[in-house]
């Protein structure tokens, strides 16, 4: 008999398909909102007209714009972040750019709520041995115009990284959720490529993650199955013509049902806990890191889940075949990466990999038991 709970996030909106600008102004009607902090990605900011589209359409109601957010959300970007929102007297953030971006604002909103002004101050709101401490609820809340599809404007949880030691630290808070998130596929057609296409990877491994968790139930199956047939449909058409907005739709809707699992209490397993440790201390993007951990991870497991696995395959169109097989195949397809190697990550680094994403929330929880550094290696030589 399955048992288990379910908590519905604090998301109250998602729109998809109408133009930013447009749906943005919406929700700031929506939620009395008249002083917009927009944090956006700096190469959208100055290299096309997007923003400049949203600031125009909200007129006076834009305080503020951000744009210097680098990948992977480190600690000082966002104290810099959130003294500029204070000091612009936001009532909301709006996001318009990749996760890093997505996740600072979260950050952004707890430091603006608990007074933190400093990066040290950051440690106090941070999650320590699975555990978020008691803090104030963020009061300025946020809406998301993602333009890559790893799914984080659908989590209550944001990763900020530790420059001083390189590793990636989890936040934690039901309200951190954006009260909307705008899916636009048109803004993201400024999105470079391999950015798109691997981060989409990054949603098929949420999908087959959740598909494989020994926690799982037929609620998240369903979005984590229809999320990742979609994706695997969607990903190489944008892949053979990325002006193709229907496919780029298709894989947002995708992205959106992978992040339904861990929204209902799915943990992730060893794909994106070995993954946190290469973003922080290599810095891997995060799409790259699924791409070259998540058939690793299949094969290494296949011997205490493979009825699972079956799941995968199919849902991607191969019945039958080993999902790591199938996987494989398919990341190739899209030209990204498929070795550790690639990314400069050579085996005298993988002992210390191993011991640090021990520490992580997934590694623990992975499909088939890892009790030690030792079998995180073992991975890690799959991958190599």
């Amino acid at each position: 008999m399955h048992q288990g709970r379910v908590v519905f996030g604090a998301i109250e909106e998602v729109v998809f398909g109408h133009p930013a600008a447009e749906a943005i102004l919406a929700q700031m009607d929506r939620l009395r909102s008249d002083r917009a902090f927009l944090m956006v990605s700096g190469t959208l900011n100055r290299q096309t007209d997007e923003i400049a589209k949203i600031k125009q359409a909200l007129g006076p109601r834009c305080a503020s714009v951000f744009d210097a957010m680098p990948a992977h959300t480190p600690r000082e970007a966002v104290i810099a972040a959130a003294n500029a929102a204070r000091e612009a007297k936001a009532d909301l953030i709006v996001t318009v750019g990749g996760g890093s971006i997505t996740d600072g604002a979260k950050a952004v909103q707890l430091c603006l709520a608990n007074g933190i002004d400093d990066v040290a101050g950051i440690e106090r709101i941070r999650v320590h041995k699975g555990v978020a401490p008691e803090m104030n609820a963020p009061l300025v809340r946020q809406i998301s115009v993602p333009t890559t599809i790893a799914g984080g404007e659908f989590s209550s949880m944001a990763g900020v990284t530790d420059r001083s030691t390189h590793v990636k630290q989890m936040l934690r808070h039901p309200l951190v959720v954006p009260r909307a998130t705008i899916l636009d596929p048109a803004i993201t057609v400024h999105t470079p490529e391999w950015l798109f296409l691997s981060t989409g990877v990054r949603a098929v491994d949420h999908c087959v993650e959740a598909i494989c968790s020994r926690e799982t139930h037929p609620y998240a199956d369903a979005q984590s199955v229809k999320g990742l047939a979609m994706l695997a449909d969607a990903l190489p058409r944008v892949k053979a013509n990325p002006a193709d907005l229907d496919a780029r739709m298709d894989a947002q809707l995708g992205t959106w049902l992978s992040m339904g699992a861990l929204a209902a209490g799915v943990p992730m397993g060893a794909s994106h806990g070995i993954g946190y440790v290469l973003g922080a201390a290599f810095d891997v993007p995060h799409g790259y890191t699924s791409c070259i951990m998540l058939p690793a991870v299949m094969r290494w497991n296949a011997p205490d889940n493979a009825d699972r696995q079956t799941i995968v395959a199919a849902a991607m169109g191969f019945p039958g075949m080993a999902a790591a097989d199938v996987l494989d195949a398919f990341i190739r397809s899209l030209g990204m990466p498929r070795s550790l190697s690639d990314m400069r990550v050579s085996p005298e680094h993988f002992d210390a990999i191993a011991e640090q994403a021990m520490r992580t929330p997934w590694v623990p929880r992975n499909p088939r038991r890892i009790d030690g550094p030792a079998q995180v290696r073992e991975i890690l030589l799959l991958a190599a």
